[in-house]
């Protein structure tokens, strides 16, 4: 007869945690992954892996660290990276920057933007855009880029006018692109000429 092992009681964080980032939102969820903390970190650390928190952002996650150059059984990737075109790299940037700035107007409350207001922002950008609607249904791709990491969150759709959509901007944003790195991508993107043709 086969035994049944017992479940641990944080198993339910532990396949939220690596479906994605938790946030401070799904209260549950959130509840438990600090009751359990240590014992959730203690697990991560024992596969590899590692648990972040960011109580100030409200969000936690987990990373895979580079395996070490010297390692002869290295463990396998769980987590693939992801690398953003130039238009997405660009609009993550802008909402960065218009996360910080919403911060500091309205004491870090949730910050949206619809859609038309996104490529308001990032057109900003682009010197030649004779043909507005083009520009403007190419830029839908780095919306849809964002969506899929979790850096965009669709909050509520308008199905007969996409430009209505309005997104809310994760603050799971500032893990991707730290302080310093978006002063180091802001520079690099100035040097970086590539309009939308």
């Amino acid at each position: 007869m086969e035994t049944k092992i017992s479940r641990a009681p944080f198993a339910a964080v532990i396949i939220k945690l690596l479906q994605g980032p938790v946030y401070v939102d799904d209260k549950n969820i959130w509840r438990e992954l600090s009751a359990w903390q240590s014992a959730i970190q203690e697990y991560f650390r024992k596969i590899g892996m590692e648990l972040i928190i960011s109580e100030q952002d409200g969000f936690a996650r987990v990373l895979q660290p580079e395996a070490d150059e010297n390692d002869d059984n290295p463990l396998p990737r769980l987590m693939k990276k992801q690398s953003l075109n130039y238009e997405a790299t660009l609009l993550a940037v802008i909402l960065r920057e218009g996360l910080e700035e919403n911060d500091v107007k309205s004491d870090g409350r949730k910050f949206y933007l619809t859609q038309k207001e996104i490529k308001e922002r990032i057109e900003l950008f682009y010197k030649e855009h004779n043909n507005k609607s083009k520009l403007w249904k190419d830029l839908s791709k780095p919306i849809t880029s964002l969506l899929n990491i979790g850096i965009l969150k669709l909050n509520r759709e308008d199905v007969a006018n996409k430009d209505n959509n309005q997104y809310e901007i994760k603050r799971i944003i500032k893990a991707f692109i730290s302080n310093d790195k978006l002063e180091e991508i802001k520079n690099k993107l100035s040097n970086y000429v590539n309009p939308v043709q």
